[in-house]
């Protein structure tokens, strides 16, 4: 007698990644759907990809017109759902953006990130860290100064980078991957490491010039 086990287990096989392509594409948060209504704002042509990791508060954040975010993205804003009062616009992302999958953005005051911002995947941004301070109290319970931050536009942040509270990076800037970057990042540069240095940056009249690493400031808050 033939052996049936292995067409059925290709048949079922087959179905499975059918059916999960299937929710893939329904199940996309997009302007008119249940998720995507209680947004803030959420831009016609943006969308957010199927399956999430999480939503906290959508009706503080607010994705410009056709950004697209990726698989397993977390978007909070506050310390969870029942927090009764939260900022308005807690996390704004403009138009044009494309965060990679993986993506976590947890606001508790401001995050701002501007037009034509790229991430790579697994990047991790956030404005409220922990405090340590007290040495009776568990970190986890001491909870660190909410310090706004913004990405400005057309800047692409690369693979796992971190951009931690207090951090403002301009515009047109290159994070290399892996970076952990605190403090004021000047438009037209590249930084990248940990802590994140200044690498290159456009000098009028020059171009684009490398900073010799003797001379690299680390970024400070």
């Amino acid at each position: 007698m033939p052996d049936l086990r292995r067409p059925l287990r290709r048949l079922l096989n087959r179905s499975v990644h059918a059916a999960w392509r299937w929710a893939e594409h329904v199940g996309d948060v997009a302007p008119g759907t249940d998720l995507g209504d209680r947004f803030g704002t959420f831009g016609p042509g943006a969308c957010l990809a199927f399956p999430l990791s999480d939503v906290v508060n959508p009706a503080a954040i607010h994705i410009g017109r056709d950004t697209l975010i990726g698989k397993y993205a977390t978007l909070s804003v506050g310390y969870g759902p029942t927090q009764a009062v939260l900022p308005e616009r807690g996390l704004v992302i403009g138009e044009r953006c494309v965060l990679g999958a993986r993506v976590c953005i947890t606001a508790h005051e401001s995050i701002e990130i501007g037009d034509d911002v790229w991430f790579g995947q697994d990047v991790f941004v956030s404005d409220a860290s922990h405090g340590y301070t007290d040495p009776d109290v568990p970190v986890g319970r001491q909870f660190g100064a909410h310090q706004p931050v913004a990405v400005g536009a057309g800047s692409w942040i690369g693979h796992g980078a971190m951009i931690l509270p207090g951090t403002t990076i301009g515009r047109n800037v290159v994070v290399a991957a892996g970076s952990v970057v605190r403090g004021d990042v000047p438009d037209h540069s590249v930084v990248g490491g940990v802590p994140a240095k200044l690498i290159r940056r456009l000098e009028p009249g020059a171009g684009w010039v490398r900073v010799r690493e003797e001379a690299a400031p680390t970024l400070t808050a």
